[in-house]
């Protein structure tokens, strides 16, 4: 982890997630089949006391190279005193879910305070996310209810931190979503 000068000092406990990390995990729900994906993560800052947040999940083809864009994400992450952390971030296919949650060294647990939806987005009630540092990668679990489930695992990703030039350009033209994910 490396403090630029111009970091505000209260990202300095955050500071472990900037940057951009690539890797794979998995994806399933109850509603849902089971699959493997790719994902890339980028953290990173505008002066403000905050982390800027965008997520892309794409399938994986049989040849390990990148398929379609399963989804994707955008948020803003804020720590607050006291070792706790508010995240509000944002999904295409019209969710927004704010976070609370706690900061503990190389790890951080929230959970929805508010989950809000437009009118046709499909029902989707509460969150609960972790993502850690583990041997120099980023490991992250999603739990969410939604669909008249309860809360259940939905997707988890390990990552490895990837020189900013090795970044995947997050197109605004990619292929929507894939519904019930």
């Amino acid at each position: 982890m490396e403090l630029t000068p111009d970091l505000p000092p209260e990202l300095v406990p955050v500071a472990w997630l900037l940057g951009v990390w690539q890797g794979a995990g998995v994806i399933g729900y109850p509603t849902m089949q089971e699959s493997r994906f790719g994902q890339q993560v980028v953290f990173d800052h505008a002066g403000g006391a905050y982390l800027t947040y965008e997520s892309r999940l794409w399938t994986l083809r049989e040849d390990g190279e990148r398929g379609d864009v399963i989804t994707v994400e955008t948020g803003y992450w804020r720590p607050q005193p006291e070792s706790t952390i508010e995240a509000l971030i944002v999904q295409p296919t019209g969710v927004v879910e704010v976070y609370v949650g706690e900061i503990h060294p190389a790890r951080i647990e929230m959970r929805t305070d508010v989950v809000a939806r437009t009118v046709s987005a499909e029902e989707h009630t509460a969150g609960h996310r972790l993502y850690g540092l583990v041997e120099g990668d980023l490991l992250w679990a999603y739990d969410k209810a939604a669909l008249g489930q309860p809360l259940s695992p939905h997707a988890s990703a390990r990552l490895k931190k990837v020189p900013a030039a090795d970044a995947i350009a997050l197109s605004a033209h990619a292929p929507a979503p894939r519904a019930g994910g």
